[in-house]
């Protein structure tokens, strides 16, 4: 009988992985992030290990490695069909090897292959990443590790292999975590949803900074950093120097510049801006939306923070615009035929059927609800812009995000992450594609700021006759290797990588100017940049450069591919690219095999599944999958939330409220506090409601209240209370 102890899946089985070991270095915007993962064999017969796992979906993956004793072995990247060849024949002849590859369905799931590990052996796994940190309403940059693998359903089941997830207690790895924050500017605070020690600020001028998870954290959640700066956000240019072993005139060869860009748009030009279009919400009711937003005991349901997301933004709309809402599961539904003006009564009635909106439509099938919604004719002078609610629990990525963009010259597209574990390939590929903006909404913390941020993008009208001159030193040419830029907002962030070809002075400079057109006004931002390279920087730059590009190349290979062009042309480039950069791909994949021990593996290899965390009460769907498997009296005259920078604060403010943003702890000099829990002795049957949802939730379509008792109880204060404080020049508005 099989002695049941050490590391369990919940099945009993002994699990390999021991630990997870994780340092964040983040550099002003960009994140370096390295894992270590433990594994040790325990069991009396050699084992292979697989750990599906998820990653942030715009990751440049740039390392991987493996030590046994005191032999390293670093991976190579290889094209993926060699490499899973490769590392087969390897566990065939009794070596031991590992094979890291990235889904061919989607870009935010990796899996990992550590083969042959004998009894009694110990490994340790170093894989090693880049990435963008996104800028949020609140000018905070977010930092994701991904602990979450949420199920991802696949229309009409086509081959799948089952991924390991148990409950979050159940979770048989620990984690370390540790962050060093650097910046020009002073680092003003760090915040995140884990109890982290206090921060640790490395030199005077406070630019540099470390924190650290408490001791004793589980992997059972997201681990999630906000990180703020003082004066942020600059426009800026790093210069990268070429890899002195690759040949000049390539990609790895050349400085490679990174410039971020922030728009800032006439003044003039946006205080006169027309408020008007057509609203689409698309909210997600499969059977997935049931789950809680987070482990937190008493978290609210996926489908609940969607719906109250969505409130917050029919609220909102203005008065004069159109809109519908479509909710999707294995089916589609829809409130209205096609898309009706916002008025009180259309918005009542809206309402009340969303209030009704559970997650009872099956599978996650957005693909045909989108279809559906581009099938419709766009309103005249109503530019349409479609909002997504989702958990982003989906099969079928690539081919969601291909229609999106197929669409984008129609609608912009703005999507929202519901929950923990939110595919960020889905989320963030929805409104890139569709030249919108992605938000993640993992608890009622922040939910306003970032509904009304992107509110306010959407009514902002579409930047036209985008252009981008370079102007550079006699003999430096310059190859741009992102895409064109096709969206910009007011103030956030656009990055642009270029490659530079030729010699040029060391105190040589250049520029680029940013044009633009703003409902008809013709604007500009100009930067200049020193060309002399950063120092430090390592090929960070280079490894992103070339993320950017492989994204793009995989998916013009995709169109082409669908529309029945011959296969291989644009493949080969990545994968050339891929090899080169050392960056990994969807046609490519990391490859290592021991070779140097001499000995063979004797005895039949034993599988074992490394489980990843699922969501308290996820249920196990039927399809989940890696592609391969080795073997009253009216308040305000008009107010209205999307008119102005927001009066609900104001309001909460004068009658003694403020929106509750508990969830988050502040890593700082002061004693540390899980803000995150509720206390043991503090537990509510059911979740309050927040007082600004319900607040929201009596305001007119007008942007007006009606003073009667239901108000003054979402204020916490009577009917008399609530008059008193009312401003002597606002005449009672009539009743209806």
């Amino acid at each position: 009988m099989e002695n049941c102890c050490g590391l369990l899946t919940s099945k009993k089985e002994p699990v390999p992985l021991k630990s997870v070991e994780v340092e964040l270095e983040v550099r002003d915007h960009v994140a370096t992030v390295v894992s270590t993962l433990n594994y040790e064999n325990k069991e009396d017969k050699p084992l292979e290990a697989v750990f599906v796992f998820p990653m942030p979906g715009d990751a440049a993956v740039c390392h991987f490695s493996a030590t046994i004793g005191q032999t390293q072995i670093v991976a190579e990247v290889k094209e993926k069909q060699k490499a899973r060849e490769e590392y087969d024949d390897a566990l065939s002849s009794g070596q031991q090897a590992f094979l890291l590859e990235e889904s061919d369905q989607s870009p935010d799931i990796f899996s990992l292959s550590v083969g042959s590990l004998p009894p009694g052996e110990s490994a340790s796994i170093r894989l090693e990443y880049v990435t963008e940190l996104a800028v949020q309403a609140d000018e905070g940059l977010r930092f994701v590790l991904p602990a979450v693998l949420n199920p991802r359903y696949h229309p009409q089941g086509s081959g799948s292999v089952q991924v390991t997830s148990v409950p979050a207690s159940l979770v048989p790895y620990s984690l370390f975590f540790s962050a060093q924050v650097s910046s020009p500017r002073p680092v003003s605070r760090v915040e995140s949803n884990c109890r982290m020690d206090p921060l640790k600020y490395l030199n005077t001028e406070q630019s540099q900074a470390m924190v650290k998870l408490a001791a004793g954290h589980k992997f059972d959640k997201d681990v999630e950093l906000l990180i703020y700066y003082k004066d942020a956000h600059q426009p800026t240019a790093v210069v990268e120097a070429g890899q002195t072993s690759a040949k000049p005139g390539t990609l790895m060869g050349d400085p490679v510049v990174m410039l971020s860009l922030y728009p800032e748009f006439p003044q003039a030009v946006m205080s006169s801006l027309a408020s008007c279009g057509e609203f689409v919400f698309l909210l997600d009711r499969s059977g997935s939306m049931g789950v809680p937003l987070n482990n937190n005991e008493g978290s609210q349901t996926r489908i609940g923070s969607a719906r109250d997301t969505l409130l917050l933004l029919l609220k909102s709309i203005p008065m004069g615009c159109y809109f519908n809402i479509y909710s999707f599961g294995s089916s589609y539904e829809h409130i209205f035929p096609k898309s009706v003006e916002y008025s009180e009564k259309t918005m009542e009635e809206a309402l009340k059927k969303v209030e009704g909106m559970e997650d009872d439509l099956g599978g996650t099938e957005i693909l045909e609800a989108l279809k559906h919604i581009y099938s419709q004719a766009c309103i005249p002078n109503q530019p349409r812009q479609l909002f997504v609610f989702t958990d982003g629990e989906v099969g079928n990525t690539k081919e969601v995000i291909n229609l999106v963009k197929k669409n984008s010259g129609s609608h912009r597209c703005f999507s929202f992450g519901i929950g923990e574990g939110a595919s960020s390939a889905l989320i963030n590929g929805l409104a890139k594609e569709g030249g919108g903006y992605a938000q993640f909404i993992t608890g009622i913390d922040r939910m306003q700021p970032k509904v009304m941020q992107s509110l306010r993008f959407a009514l902002q009208p579409a930047v036209v006759d985008i252009s981008v001159k370079w102007d550079l030193p006699k003999g430096v040419s310059v190859t741009v290797l992102s895409p064109p830029i096709t969206t910009l907002f007011q103030g956030q962030r656009s990055l642009i990588y270029a490659q530079l070809t030729g010699q040029s002075p060391e105190a040589a400079e250049g520029s680029v100017t940013v044009k633009y057109s703003l409902a008809g006004h013709p604007s500009q931002n100009k930067l200049h940049f020193s060309l002399k390279p950063a120092e430090d920087s390592g090929l960070t730059v280079h490894r992103l450069a070339a993320r950017t590009l492989i994204r793009s190349l995989e998916m013009v290979e995709e169109e082409e591919r669908e529309g029945g062009e011959p296969d291989g042309v644009k493949k080969k480039k990545v994968v050339e690219l891929s090899v080169q950069s050392g960056v990994s791909s969807a046609f490519t994949a990391f490859i290592a095999v021991n070779k140097g021990s001499g000995e063979t593996i004797q005895g039949p290899l034993v599988r074992r599944n490394v489980p990843t965390l699922m969501m308290m009460g996820c249920p196990t769907p039927s399809m989940m999958w890696m592609s391969h498997s080795p073997a009253a009296g009216g308040f305000s005259g008009g107010l209205h939330l999307a008119a102005f920078n927001n009066p609900i604060d104001e309001f909460l403010m004068a009658h003694g409220l403020e929106e509750d943003t508990d969830e988050y702890q502040m890593a700082d000099d002061s004693e540390q506090e899980d803000m995150y829990d509720d206390p043991p002795e503090a537990k509510p049957e059911l979740p309050r409601r927040d007082p600004l949802l319900q607040l929201v939730s009596l305001q007119r379509a007008s942007g007006r209240w009606e003073l009667d008792p239901a108000v003054a109880a979402a204020l916490g204060k009577t009917s008399e209370e609530v008059e008193n404080t009312q401003p002597s020049e606002v005449s009672p508005y009539p009743k209806h």
